[in-house]
């Protein structure tokens, strides 16, 4: 059964509703309009949370409903509901035309249809008992105790998301996508003395709980938990000041994600919002970096067949050998840009109306080895890992937290070091870049982006690196 034909019998045969109807429906209401679609939804998610030794919660929440919108120039309206029939959609309709006010515009032309599926369309919520679930996150549990005497805690997550949507609007057949998504997080505390300190490692993509119910998975994601504890359990106090600093392969490539790629998102651009508006075309990074966001990535996190405004995701180059090349766009930002619509139009649901957003993004590997970029610094910093932060899509200013880092002296690897912050600004970091890694990597699979109020799963990636220059806070002054 095609995704188009699953969608069908969840918003039309169920409701009783005529998909025909609907079409004609939505084709007068966007009569005057520039663009806009009738967006439906239909999601099942599960949330199940084993810590410190028993089943802390266990959710499960069905959602349906639409979302239409109607854009004139660039004023939108836009209405959602949960309830799907006939008065319920030209209650909706009703409102969204306001906004035409005799505008008169010219619809615009329909994404171009495809046939690539770049996921199955499996409900990973019903691959496994609820009773399987909850042994694994038991045998998780009882894994990492067993590992070492000095586990203090274990928090295990289990989750999964099934969304089915159809995109239907004027002049166009309608198109479907079928979502799943699923997650497996742990978290350890490892006690040695007074001193306590906490290790995480988590991954998932768009598949099946079926990958992290196999042992190789689950113990090599608990092994890392656990491994980066009991590093944390040896670290001293970072030093601080300006170093250079070595950022590993994968996931720390969220510092490129947040510091740089918000600012390569079509609305800021449009707006003047961005540092980086005014420069297409510029040398915007160091030779030998380019960047890209791309949605054709089989089954991972970031990964859309369609986008949530039905046009097909694809490979955009943003960053070529460090000149500003390309944006990401959704279709109201590339309309009044002159652009073309990228595949980067995404909402968080129903609820929410579409904005450009990223998928997967990442930094294409360069010709040195790992080896090579710690062995070209005499002093510094390894950051392996980075957490939280803080940025500023204006100034592309960033402050990050480092949850995993090391000492570099003379070359060489030394010892962990806690506390240590990277502070810098997303369009300097980026001219700073020095040697680029041959080991590009994407991250394990738990990315989530968050933009005007809404959140949806993305995935990073990125080679070993090397940036001078950089400032990095700590607890001790050198």
């Amino acid at each position: 059964m095609t995704a188009l034909d699953q969608t069908n019998r969840l918003f039309f045969s169920a409701s009783g509703l005529d998909s025909a109807k609907v079409q004609g429906l939505v084709e007068a209401a966007m009569q005057g309009g520039d663009d806009g679609e009738l967006y439906l939804e239909y999601a099942q998610s599960e949330g199940i949370t084993w810590d410190d030794g028993r089943l802390r919660s266990a959710s499960f929440d069905t959602t349906q409903g639409f979302g239409l919108r109607l854009v004139c120039g660039e004023t939108v309206g836009f209405a959602h509901a949960v309830n799907l029939d006939e008065p319920t959609l030209r209650r909706a309709i009703a409102s969204v035309s306001a906004v035409k006010g005799g505008y008169g515009g010219q619809m615009a032309l329909p994404p171009a249809p495809t046939n690539r599926l770049l996921y199955d369309d499996l409900n990973p919520l019903s691959g496994q008992t609820f009773e399987a679930k909850l042994a694994l996150l038991q045998k998780i549990d009882a894994y990492v105790r067993a590992k070492d005497p000095r586990v203090h805690q274990v928090g295990v997550s289990l989750g999964a998301k099934w969304q089915a949507v159809q995109i239907v609007r004027a002049g166009a057949a309608p198109v479907a996508d079928i979502r799943p998504i699923v997650s497996l997080n742990v978290t350890v505390a490892v006690k040695q003395g007074e001193r306590i300190e906490e290790g995480s490692y988590g991954g998932g993509g768009r598949v099946a709980y079926d990958r992290y119910f196999e042992p190789e998975q689950w113990q090599t994601m608990a092994d890392e938990a656990l491994r980066k504890a009991l590093v944390n359990l040896d670290a001293v106090d970072a030093q601080a000041g300006e170093m250079s600093v070595v950022l590993g392969s994968g996931w720390p490539a969220v510092l490129l994600h947040e510091a740089v790629g918000h600012g390569l998102e079509g609305d800021f651009n449009r707006k003047g919002a961005s540092v980086f508006a005014t420069l297409m075309g510029e040398k915007i990074a160091a030779a030998g970096v380019t960047i890209v966001d791309d949605g054709t990535l089989e089954d991972k996190r970031g990964s859309l067949t369609i986008d949530d405004e039905g046009t097909p995701s694809q490979r955009n180059v943003l960053v070529e050998d460090g000149r500003l090349v390309g944006l990401m766009q959704d279709r109201l930002n590339a309309r009044l840009m002159g652009l073309t619509p990228t595949g980067n139009g995404r909402r968080e649901s129903f609820a929410c109306q579409p904005y450009p957003r990223m998928t997967n993004t990442m930094m294409l590997g360069g010709k040195h080895t790992p080896e090579e970029v710690i062995a070209s610094v005499d002093r510094g910093i390894y950051a392996v890992g980075i957490e939280g932060g803080a940025v500023d899509i204006t100034s592309g200013k960033f402050v990050f937290s480092v949850s995993e880092a090391y000492e570099i002296e003379g070359g060489k690897v030394g010892r962990p070091v806690k506390g240590a912050s990277l502070v810098g600004t997303g369009s300097e970091a980026l001219k700073h870049i020095k040697m680029v890694g041959n080991d590009l990597k994407l991250d394990n699979g738990r990315g989530m982006c968050g933009k005007n109020g809404q959140s949806v799963p993305v995935g990073v990636g990125q080679p070993t690196l090397r940036l001078d220059n950089m400032t990095v806070g700590g607890s001790k002054v050198g």
